[in-house]
C-alpha cells in the first residue's frame, strides 16, 4: 500500500470507497462520483520541491499528502528514473521530510524534525548530518560540498520588546515600531542565514551568522525560502537577497538588494548599489511613486524589489529578478544579469514579468562568456509559458500551451530542462523539456510542438483524475468599455448538456495584479465550481500581468473604475452570447482584491446578481490603510493617507468608493468569509460587512476562521469552506 493509497482510504465513507480485505493500491481505490468533491481534491499529492541528479538520471521530489481525518499533511519523498521508471517511495516514517537536495549521483540531502538529514539514493543509509536541536529551517551546500548555508530563527526585538524575564507566562508585546505583524504573525524573531563547514562527521554547529549583528532578515518575509540565496560555482562567494531596513521605514518601502559575501574576507559587497548610496528622505503617508526616491536619475540603483540571485555556470555573471521602482510591489519584474567582472547591470528586455528562471547548463565547449543563455517562465495572454534567452536579449518561446508552467532548472544532461506544469484542468506534474535544437525524434509519452518535446515524467494523481468527469475549458476575447479587449476564460459544467442553461458564477480574481491564468487551485478551484454544475466566467480584467504594461498598471487608483467596468462587460456578454448561461441565475465571488470586488458590485451590478461570496475582502479601504501591514501597498494603490486635506485626485476617488460606503445600494445575499489570522486584509474587514448587510436585513453569512490566514491549509477547514461555498449558491441560484 502507498502512502497516498493510506491516506486516501482516511476519508469520510461515502466520498471514497476501497475493496475490503485486500492489500489495496491506487488502482483499487472508488471514487462514489465522477463529479470533484472536496474530500476528493484533498485526496490529491501535491508536488514540491523537485530536483535532478547530478548526471541528470534521475530526479528526487517532494509531496504532500493530507489526512482530513487527522486534520494535517505528511511530507514524503520520491525517487524516479529520467525516463519514468523505477519511481520508489523514500520515506518510510511518519515524520515529514521535505526540500531534497542531491549532494552526488547517490546522495540525497533533506531536512527532517528540523535538522539535516542525508541518505543513498534508494532510501538506505540515513544518516543525521546536523544538529540543531531542530532549528533548521533550509539549507544550501557549496559546490564543492565543503560548507552549508543554514537557515535558523534568531530572537527578534527591535519592533517588538522582549518582556521581563520574571513575567514568564505574560502575553502582552510592547510595541515601539511598525512592521510589527507579518502576514499571519508577530514578528518577534527573524531567519538568518548561517555559513557551517562539512566534514566526515557531519554539519559544524558553531557556524557563522553572515548577517551578524544585523536587524534584517534573509531570506526576506513572508514567502522567501532558500532560492533567495545562491553560491558561486568556485564555492567562495554567497549571493543573498535582503532588505536592510526595519520598522517603519521597512513598512513603506519594497527596496530590496542583493549582497555578494566573500567568505574568505567575510566583507560583503551591495550588487545593486554603490557603497556611497544614501536613500532620499521620503514622506511615509504619501506614494513613493511621486517621490525623489523613485526620480529617473535614482532608478539606476535598483530602489524595487531584487531578490532570487543565481551564478552562471561560469561563474562570470549573477542574474536575478529585478523590479525598478520602490514602493511599487507588482512593478514589471525584470531579469538583470550583472557583470562580476565589469559591475555592468543589464536588463532583459521583455514585454511581460519575469515569474522564474535558471541559467542554461555549460555545454562543455570553448564559449565565449556573453554566449550565455538562460531559460525562464513568463504570463502572456492567461498562460505561464516558457522561453529561452541569449546575452543580445534575443526570445524564443519553447512551450505554447495552455498551462502554467510554474518552476524550471536544468536537467543536468545537457539538453532539457526539468519543470513543473498545472492548468485549470490538472493539478501540478513534472515534465522533462527539450528544446527544438535537441529534440528528440520518438517516445510516446512525449507531447510534441513545433518549439519542444515535452515529456510527462510523473502521473502523481492519475488514480483519482481517471475517475473524474471534468469541465470543458473555451477561451473567448470580449470588447471592453475603453476599446480594448480582454480574454475571458469559461469553464462548462462537468455534466454540461447542449441545450441547458445553467447557473454561472462571474470569478473576480486577487492581487490586484495577478493573473487569471491556468493555476490549479485547492480552494478556487474551477473543475470543482463544474462539478457543482456552474458555469464560471473569469476575466482577465485591467490590472492583470500578460497584456503589456500599460495594462497591468491601469488599476492602481483606480479599484472602483475600468476593472469593474470589465467586470461587468464579461458577464454581461456571458448572459446575452453563450446560451448555456442562465442570466436569472448569475452569482460573483472572489478572494482578496476579489472579495473587494464583490463588495463593491454589490453596490453597482443593478440587479444582475443573485448571490455573492467575498472571501478576505477588503470593505472599509480608510481602515485598511491603517490595518495593514504592507504600508507601501496601500500607499501606492491609494496615493497618500485618507486624512490628507486637500486629496489627490486618485486618493479621493479610492476613499470616496470605498465599498462600506456604498451598502445603502445593497441588496443581495452575500456569505462573508475571512480568516482571523490574516494581518494582511484583517478579519474586521469581513466583519464589518457581514454585519452592514444583516443590520439592513439583508440575507448574509460569515464563516470565520480563527486558525486561518489570508488562505485556508487545514484539510478539515477546507472542506468546510467547500461545503459553506456551495451551500450558499445553491440555495440562491439553484
Amino acid at each position: 500500500m502507498t502512502l497516498a493509497t493510506a491516506l486516501l482510504l482516511m476519508l469520510p465513507a461515502g466520498e471514497l470507497q476501497a475493496q475490503d480485505n485486500v492489500n489495496i493500491g491506487k488502482s483499487n481505490i472508488k471514487l462514489t462520483s465522477r463529479m470533484m468533491t472536496p474530500e476528493a481534491l484533498w485526496a490529491m499529492g501535491r508536488i514540491g520541491t523537485v530536483e535532478a541528479s547530478p548526471d541528470g538520471s534521475r530526479v528526487v521530489y517532494q509531496v504532500g499528502y493530507y489526512s482530513v481525518k487527522q486534520n494535517k499533511s505528511h511530507q514524503v519523498l520520491y525517487v524516479v528514473n529520467a525516463d519514468g521508471t523505477g519511481q520508489q517511495l523514500l520515506t518510510t516514517g511518519s515524520k515529514n521530510e521535505t526540500d531534497p537536495a542531491w549532494l552526488d549521483g547517490e546522495t540525497i540531502a533533506f531536512i527532517s524534525g528540523g535538522e539535516v538529514w542525508s541518505m543513498k539514493a534508494d532510501g538506505t543509509q540515513r544518516r543525521q548530518l546536523s544538529n540543531t536541536k531542530g532549528e533548521v529551517e533550509g539549507f544550501k551546500f557549496s559546490p564543492d560540498r565543503q560548507k552549508v548555508i543554514i537557515l535558523k530563527s534568531i530572537p527578534f526585538h527591535e519592533v517588538i520588546q522582549k518582556n521581563p524575564d520574571d513575567l514568564p507566562k505574560a502575553t502582552g508585546r510592547r510595541v515601539t515600531d511598525l512592521m510589527y505583524r507579518h502576514w499571519d504573525h508577530y514578528v518577534e524573531s527573524i531567519q538568518h542565514p548561517f555559513l557551517c563547514s562539512v566534514s566526515s562527521d557531519g554539519i559544524a554547529i558553531n557556524g557563522t551568522d553572515i548577517l551578524e549583528g544585523e536587524p534584517y532578515e534573509c531570506p526576506m518575509e513572508p514567502f522567501g525560502g532558500i532560492e533567495q540565496l545562491a553560491w558561486s560555482p568556485d564555492s567562495k562567494s554567497i549571493a543573498y537577497t535582503c532588505r536592510k531596513k526595519t520598522g517603519l521605514e521597512y513598512s513603506i518601502s519594497t527596496d530590496s538588494d542583493i549582497y555578494l559575501y566573500n567568505i574568505g574576507t567575510r566583507e560583503t559587497k551591495n550588487l545593486c548599489k554603490p557603497a556611497d548610496y544614501v536613500a532620499p528622505e521620503v514622506n511615509p503617508t504619501i506614494t513613493l511613486a511621486t517621490q525623489a526616491v523613485n526620480a529617473p536619475d535614482n532608478l539606476k540603483n535598483n530602489v524595487g524589489y531584487d531578490q532570487n540571485p543565481q551564478f552562471s555556470p561560469d561563474g562570470r555573471y549573477c542574474a536575478w529578478l529585478s523590479m525598478e521602482r520602490d514602493g511599487y510591489e507588482a512593478d514589471l519584474n525584470r531579469l538583470c544579469i550583472y557583470d562580476m567582472q565589469t559591475g555592468e547591470k543589464r536588463y532583459l528586455d521583455w514585454k511581460s514579468d519575469v515569474e522564474s528562471f535558471c541559467w542554461a547548463p555549460a555545454t562543455g565547449k570553448k564559449v565565449q562568456p556573453t554566449d550565455a543563455q538562460f531559460y525562464f517562465l513568463s504570463v502572456w495572454h492567461g498562460c505561464c509559458n516558457m522561453y529561452k534567452a541569449n546575452q543580445k536579449g534575443e526570445v524564443t518561446q519553447l512551450t505554447d500551451t495552455w498551462d502554467d508552467w510554474t518552476s524550471l532548472q536544468p536537467a543536468n544532461d545537457g539538453k532539457r530542462i526539468l519543470a513543473t506544469r498545472q492548468s485549470l484542468s490538472a493539478p501540478t506534474d513534472i515534465y522533462l523539456v527539450t528544446p527544438a535544437a535537441a529534440k528528440s525524434k520518438k517516445g510516446a509519452a512525449r507531447q510534441g510542438s513545433a518549439l519542444a518535446d515535452i515529456w510527462q515524467l510523473t502521473h502523481e494523481n492519475a488514480h483519482i483524475l481517471d475517475q473524474l468527469t471534468f469541465g470543458k475549458m473555451q477561451q473567448y476575447w470580449v470588447p471592453t468599455t475603453d476599446g480594448k479587449q480582454e480574454l475571458v476564460w469559461v469553464m462548462l459544467p462537468a455534466n454540461y448538456e447542449e441545450g441547458k442553461k445553467y447557473p454561472t458564477l462571474l470569478f473576480c480574481e486577487g492581487g490586484p495584479q495577478s493573473p487569471v491564468s491556468q493555476f490549479w487551485s485547492y480552494r478556487w478551484n474551477f473543475q470543482m465550481m463544474a462539478a457543482n454544475g456552474y458555469v464560471v466566467v473569469a476575466p482577465n480584467r485591467h490590472g492583470l500581468p500578460g497584456f503589456g504594461q500599460e495594462w497591468k498598471e491601469q488599476i492602481s487608483g483606480d479599484w472602483t473604475g475600468q476593472c469593474m467596468k470589465d467586470y461587468l462587460s464579461a458577464i454581461d456578454f456571458a448572459a446575452d452570447s453563450l446560451p448555456f448561461v442562465d442570466r436569472d441565475r448569475l452569482g460573483a465571488v472572489g478572494a482578496s482584491f476579489g472579495g473587494f470586488s464583490v463588495y463593491y458590485l454589490a453596490g453597482i451590478h443593478e440587479k444582475r446578481f443573485k448571490a455573492f461570496i467575498a472571501h478576505d475582502g477588503a470593505f472599509n479601504l480608510a481602515a485598511m490603510y491603517l490595518e495593514t501591514e504592507e504600508n507601501w501597498f496601500s500607499n501606492w494603490e491609494y496615493d497618500e493617507a485618507y486624512w490628507h486635506r486637500p486629496q489627490m485626485p486618485r486618493a479621493k476617488k479610492t476613499y470616496h468608493d470605498s465599498p462600506h460606503k456604498m451598502v445603502e445600494k445593497w441588496d443581495t445575499p452575500i456569505l462573508c468569509i475571512h480568516g482571523e489570522k490574516d494581518y494582511r486584509i484583517n478579519y474586521t474587514q469581513g466583519m464589518q460587512a457581514f454585519n452592514a448587510a444583516r443590520m439592513k436585513g439583508i440575507p448574509a453569512e460569515f464563516l470565520v476562521f480563527p486558525d486561518e490566514n489570508h488562505w485556508v491549509l487545514k484539510p478539515q477547514n477546507g472542506i468546510l469552506w467547500q461545503r459553506t461555498f456551495f451551500n450558499w449558491l445553491d440555495r440562491w441560484l439553484k
